[in-house]
């Protein structure tokens, strides 16, 4: 019998959770990479200044994000995420030198917002009901800051720094529709929906290379520095892949998923409507060992830095929304933020050696408009269909929303099938 066969083009997380459901229900896939590694935005690589294995990017995810927990199930690897176990958050504000630790109790009902001593230091409790009104409603052509208030001590502390970090887009112009629907899977879910998990032991160990092993015990194929130039279309289908080496006919039942950046895809499908604003992240790492009782992840306050992570080997420093930064020297942003690190963790204000990531595309901006440029994941064409966290998820560019993506995608040409169990986050101390 000949297997169906499915070519995946691009190996980025969306790519290779589709990947990964085709292969489990017996197509036979082919992933087609235009890089070296597979990853694409969620990777580790060896720094050679630094020494190290660092990622390009940090990236938090929470305990109800079960679509990626799901795949890290699936794949075998779950165990490359740690956490605390608990709905924890540190988080410090360099004005004020006050620090603090957010404690949700596991259920939908808010019981710790009674214990000032697990909020913020000086918030009131009303405060804590201000996204109410958008999680209520939140149409699509409203900002967050049109369906929330956006400001006080609160906003400052909490709302502002967790919105920020999802939408990589100011929550004043964010999509209010976006921020309802992260909101309303994490913290409207309780604490058992927001334990704060980091793959500690790097993203490629829990993202990426267990999805290659799995696909190549079940004959799938990875194609490194394969890049697509054209897509051609016959009638209601796509016909032909053409390489910029060879020429790939689409036989019989074969079908596509494009899992690449929108402008990519943009270009390899006519009239796609995607998004085509983008935000920049900058992300910071530092060879230094994190002192004892350092937390693994740290929320900060009116400084440069706004997401600080202790790994065994390494202080990484996130700025979200860095389009103001992209222009900037690197040695210049290095001095800077290490000396909230320095400040934030105790250590000597010596720099250490450095290496900063920019990724001037990292995100498609979360305002209304750019998502309602979001595309669905089936096309026109009846073999061709799109994932990557662009396309509609109905979540910001996300880990979770790309999974998601993925698993639409395969589920066009493989039925969704039966429900996996929604597997329990790990419970391991950093």
């Amino acid at each position: 019998m000949i297997r169906r066969t499915v070519h995946v083009v691009g190996a980025g997380v969306a790519g290779l959770s589709a990947a990964v459901r085709l292969a489990e229900a017996g197509l036979e896939v082919i992933v087609h990479e235009a890089g070296q590694a597979a990853g694409g935005r969620c990777r580790s690589f060896y720094d050679q200044a630094l020494g190290l294995l660092i990622d390009n990017g940090n990236h938090l995810l929470l305990s109800g994000n079960h679509a990626a927990l799901d795949y890290l199930a699936r794949i075998g690897s779950l165990d490359g995420l740690s956490g605390p176990g608990a709905a924890v958050f540190d988080f410090a504000d360099l004005r004020t030198g006050e620090r603090w630790r957010l404690s949700i109790n596991e259920s939908r009902v808010p019981w710790w917002l009674l214990d000032r001593k697990r909020r913020a230091p000086g918030t009131s409790l009303r405060e804590y009901f201000a996204p109410l009104p958008m999680l209520v409603r939140a149409p699509a052509a409203r900002t967050v800051a049109q369906a929330m208030k956006c400001a006080g001590p609160l906003y400052d502390r909490l709302w502002r720094p967790l919105l920020l970090a999802a939408l990589n887009t100011d929550p004043l112009e964010g999509s209010a529709a976006l921020a309802r629907a992260l909101m309303r899977e994490t913290l409207g879910a309780g604490g058992r929906a927001c334990h704060p998990l980091i793959a500690a032991r790097g993203l490629s160990r829990a993202f990426v290379d267990p999805a290659l092993a799995y696909l190549a015990a079940r004959n799938g194929r990875i194609r490194f520095g394969d890049r697509l130039r054209e897509i051609r279309f016959a009638g209601a289908r796509a016909a032909a892949l053409e390489f910029e080496n060879r020429s790939v006919k689409l036989a019989g039942d074969a079908a596509v998923v494009v899992a690449v950046p929108p402008l990519a895809a943009r270009e390899l499908i006519p009239g796609l409507e995607a998004p085509d604003e983008f935000r920049a992240i900058v992300n910071a790492h530092f060879r230094i060992e994190p002192p004892p009782g350092q937390p693994a992840i740290l929320g900060v306050v009116n400084g440069f830095t706004e997401w600080l992570f202790a790994y065994p080997d390494r202080l990484s420093a996130t700025i979200s929304n860095a389009d103001r930064l992209i222009d900037r020297p690197r040695d210049e942003l290095a001095a800077w933020i290490w000396r909230e690190a320095a400040a934030l963790s105790g250590l000597p204000a010596e720099l250490p050696p450095w290496r900063i990531v920019k990724e001037k595309r990292a995100t498609f901006a979360s305002t209304p408009a750019q998502n309602a440029k979001r595309p669905p994941a089936r096309t026109r064409w009846e073999n061709l269909a799109l994932a990557g966290d662009w396309i509609q998820t109905g979540l910001p560019a996300t880990i979770e929303g790309a999974v998601r993506s993925g698993y639409n995608a395969a589920s066009i040409f493989v039925g969704p099938g039966a429900d996996a169990p929604k597997p329990r986050a790990p419970s391991i101390s950093p």
